[in-house]
Order: C-alpha cells, then structure tokens, then sequence
C-alpha cells in the first residue's frame, strides 16, 4: 500500500519577492546536514483523513504554530519510495524563533539500548527562492514552481 504525505508551504512577500519557510529534520541522521535535507512541514496520514486536514495536524505538530487562512491546493508528487506528498500553499508569517516541534524517540546510538528523544523538526527558516531550491530534498523542489504559478495566477485576477 502506497504510504500518503500531506503538508503545508508557507510564504510571505518581502521586498526580495517570495519567501518560504521550511523545516530541518531533527535527529542525529540529519544533524551535520544542510542542502537537499530540508522539507515542507508534512507528515503521514491514512484513508480516514482528509489530505488538509492531515497536513494542518501535521504542521501544528511540527512547528507548534496553527496554519489559519485558505490552504492553495500544490497537487501531488511521487516521491522515490513510493509515496506520494500532497502540499498546500499558505500565505503567513511564523516567527521562526517560536518553534515548539513535537519529539520522537529512537535507540540512538545504534544498537546501544539506550532509547533517546529528539524534536522531529530542529529549526527552521525563511527562505528565498534560489537558496530553498537548495536547501529542500530534491523530490519536493517542484512545490516551488507549483507555489510561483499559484501566486502569479492570483495576482493577475
């Protein structure tokens, strides 16, 4: 069975045009890890929940911050591991040094037996564009041009 992602991409309009705000995994895989390791807020759900509805729960999860306003439907990607992320555009500004992420536990060192917690999301930043395009895992890139389209669409109606 295919596993289902869904999460939110905020952005802002700054002098420089367009922000996004992403987030850096927590944990020791990613700690030492900066370009192509970050993502959009997102998480899994099942057939019982609706894709928005699973990617506001996992947004507040993740960040500690409540998506409010219209969610801009970015479609579907299929990602390398059979699985498919569904994203929303939101227009909003989070102030990056509230984070309050939820934590997961993990055996760390490996095959130590010593469980340890960690935040599932480290940090996270506003970013331009060029710099995102850098920074986010390279199967989520096309959300970008997806967002550009999305608000190019709505500033000329």
């Amino acid at each position: 069975m295919m596993k289902r992602s869904a999460g939110i991409l905020p952005y802002r309009r700054s002098n420089r045009g367009l922000q996004v705000l992403l987030v850096h995994p927590g944990g020791p895989f990613w700690q030492s890890r900066d370009l192509g390791a970050w993502s959009i807020a997102k998480g899994e759900y099942d057939e019982r929940e609706l894709p928005e509805a699973a990617a506001r729960r996992e947004f507040t999860e993740e960040t500690g911050w409540e998506p409010n306003g219209v969610l801009v439907n970015l479609g579907d990607l299929r990602q390398r591991k059979s699985k498919v992320i569904t994203a929303f555009a939101l227009e909003g500004d989070f102030d990056t040094a509230t984070l309050r992420s939820n934590m997961f536990e993990m055996e760390w060192p490996r095959r130590s037996g010593c469980m340890r917690s960690f935040p599932e999301v480290d940090r996270v930043e506003w970013l331009d564009l060029d710099l995102a395009r850098g920074k986010l895992l390279a199967g989520q890139r096309p959300f970008l041009d997806r967002l550009v389209a999305s608000v190019s669409l709505h500033a000329a109606c």
